[in-house]
């Protein structure tokens, strides 16, 4: 579980996104910060007797900065309103799938995949699913997969409206070879955050994953 501290420092992150405020309020931010790293160092801790690729790794090298980068973008305020970690193979500038854990009060959720793979990566995705969609349905439609996220995320921005090149537009893949990003998401209530079950549900939905993950990194491995 995490500390309902966190919960609170992220809700009034959101209500004083400005630098004078964060800057008074750093301590709550440290404490927020470490009890973050240290559920997700438990995470990886207990997953990674079931995926060794990520055995090795720190919760310090997966989770994301606080810090929003506002050099392009309209919406100026300076920080994040939620923390979170990408647990995978080379940490967080991979180019293989994993598992995120996002923490956000309203919007939390657990999961993975791969998201918005370059075009060389993509294309490997896509044509390992042609290859073998046989066994990626299996993945996606099984028991312990369906009962955690029931299907993959395809809502529009990571959707194509056409097939893409070099399919055919009857091919029985259709559906998946047009997504533009691989994910399955399993959203957390505020409740489920501070209670005793946390690690419980986010352990439950890495289980689930790991075979969509393992699939996923197979191609981008070829």
């Amino acid at each position: 579980m995490l500390q309902p501290s966190t919960i609170k420092f992220l809700k009034d992150l959101k209500k004083n996104n400005n630098k004078p405020w964060f800057e008074t309020n750093r301590k709550k931010y440290e404490d927020a910060k470490s009890d973050f790293d240290t559920f997700i160092q438990s995470i990886i801790d207990s997953h990674g007797k079931k995926d060794p690729t990520i055995k090795e790794l720190k919760a310090k090298g997966c989770s994301f900065r606080i810090n929003r980068d506002i050099r392009f973008s309209k919406d100026k305020t300076p920080y994040k309103i939620n923390l979170g970690a990408s647990i995978n193979r080379g940490r967080k500038k991979s180019i293989f799938a994993g598992y995120y854990f996002h923490l956000e009060p309203g919007e939390s959720f657990a999961g993975g995949g791969i998201w918005m793979p370059m075009p060389a990566e993509l294309k490997k995705v896509r044509q390992e699913i042609d290859y073998n969609l046989e066994e990626f349905s299996k993945i996606i439609q099984s028991k312990k997969f369906k009962s955690v996220y029931d299907t993959l995320y395809a809502e529009e921005e990571v959707t194509l409206v056409k097939v893409p090149q070099g399919f055919e537009k009857d091919n029985p893949a259709a559906p998946f070879l047009k997504l533009k990003s691989f994910l399955a998401i399993k959203k957390l209530k505020d409740s489920d955050i501070t209670a005793d079950t946390l690690k419980k549900q986010v352990l439950a939905a890495f289980d689930a994953l790991q075979p969509l993950v393992e699939f996923i990194n197979k191609a981008l491995q070829e």
